[in-house]
């Protein structure tokens, strides 16, 4: 990440009549970077890939692509490629021809056209479908197709618009190691919308949690998950429990906070009498043990996954505010057992209360 400008978006505001969907948004992406725009929908995740895009123009705010402020250059002279949910293949065509289209509309001589057609096209396993008509072709390899269409004009950037959410599970994992693999090949700087976690979580260099308009966090995939900045970064990356308590003590860097399941220890700074909520991320959560952080809580429920077990746990009112994960099902562990957990002090994150999380964690 030489070359943290790259892609820069600055101030980027945008209302849609009096909602306001991105509320001045700052971004910097590298050049070779994959960044994943991660929230739920609504969020401004798609509106800001669009502005970037030129599909929509921004309220206020810029866009600079190396070196070059493209805010309002029309989409086709933004030298940047867009993969879209829906694929947006010319079903009449061929294989070949639909990859072919945009090296065309690019100017590319007509001589150079084919090799560079059957170079993507090999490069997406797609070459042996060349002569098949669009619409002949699975969701998988019509989204190959897209890619390669995209990729074959070698744009500056890559915007990829939810592209894997029609696969079904198993193809949507292989497209994502896929494509990850090819773009750091060939260098591609990409941008990535998706409400999918795990997918920008195995994909991305860094994401971006986007909530209400806003980025909440942009981070690499390792501390976004282990250190969430913000209450809405630890529940909507990855599974945690979470508990609501106040802080009782605070000194050397630690903080004793009551919860309605005891007292827990956490890192932290707070005064004495704040309402904070701790999170712990289940892998982290033992069965048994002992130590600062042990507790006990009534069993709710069990899901068995294959190489893991998720074990849910209530709290004195009965809502489900514990998970723990195991790799499996404990001895005894069925619905309405009293089992003993524990977990490190260095792994419980601590946020300052919000009405909201204390609500849902109670």
């Amino acid at each position: 990440m030489t070359d943290p400008g790259f892609l820069t978006v600055a101030g980027a505001e945008k209302r849609f009549g009096a909602s306001v969907v991105l509320g001045g948004v700052d971004l910097a992406v590298a050049r070779g970077e994959f960044v994943s725009l991660l929230g739920p929908s609504g969020c401004g995740k798609t509106t800001l890939l669009r502005i970037v895009a030129g599909l929509v123009a921004p309220d206020r705010g810029r866009v600079v692509l190396d070196g070059r402020d493209i805010t309002r250059t029309p989409p086709h002279r933004r030298d940047v490629g867009v993969v879209f949910q829906n694929y947006a293949l010319f079903p009449h065509l061929t294989v070949a021809e639909n990859v072919a289209f945009g090296l065309k509309a690019k100017g590319h001589r007509r001589a150079d056209i084919p090799a560079a057609v059957a170079r993507f096209l090999d490069l997406v396993q797609m070459a042996s479908f060349a002569e098949r008509r669009a619409q002949a072709l699975s969701g998988g390899q019509q989204q190959r197709v897209a890619v390669a269409r995209a990729l074959a004009v070698q744009p500056k950037l890559l915007l990829l618009d939810e592209p894997f959410s029609a696969l079904d599970r198993k193809l949507r994992e292989a497209m994502q190691i896929d494509l990850k693999r090819l773009l750091r090949e060939l260098g591609i700087t990409a941008l990535f919308v998706t409400h999918d976690q795990d997918e920008a979580l195995t994909m991305s260099d860094r994401i971006a949690v986007m909530n209400r308009g806003a980025i909440e966090q942009l981070a690499d995939p390792v501390t976004l998950y282990r250190r969430p900045a913000t209450t809405f970064a630890l529940t909507f990356v990855g599974l945690s429990s979470r508990l609501a308590g106040t802080v009782r003590e605070e000194g050397d860097g630690l903080i004793r906070v009551e919860t309605a399941l005891g007292t827990v220890w956490a890192p932290g700074r707070f005064r004495p009498g704040s309402p904070v909520l701790l999170g712990v991320r289940p892998e982290r959560i033992r069965i048994g043990g002992a130590g600062p952080n042990a507790i006990e809580a009534a069993l709710v429920e069990v899901a068995f996954q294959g190489a893991r077990a998720h074990l849910f746990f209530a709290g004195p009112d009965g809502a489900r505010t514990l998970l723990a994960e195991a790799p499996e099902i404990p001895a005894g562990a069925a619905p309405g057992a009293r089992m003993r957990l524990s977990w490190a002090v260095e792994d419980t994150l601590v946020f300052p209360a919000e009405p909201a999380a204390q609500q849902e964690a109670a």
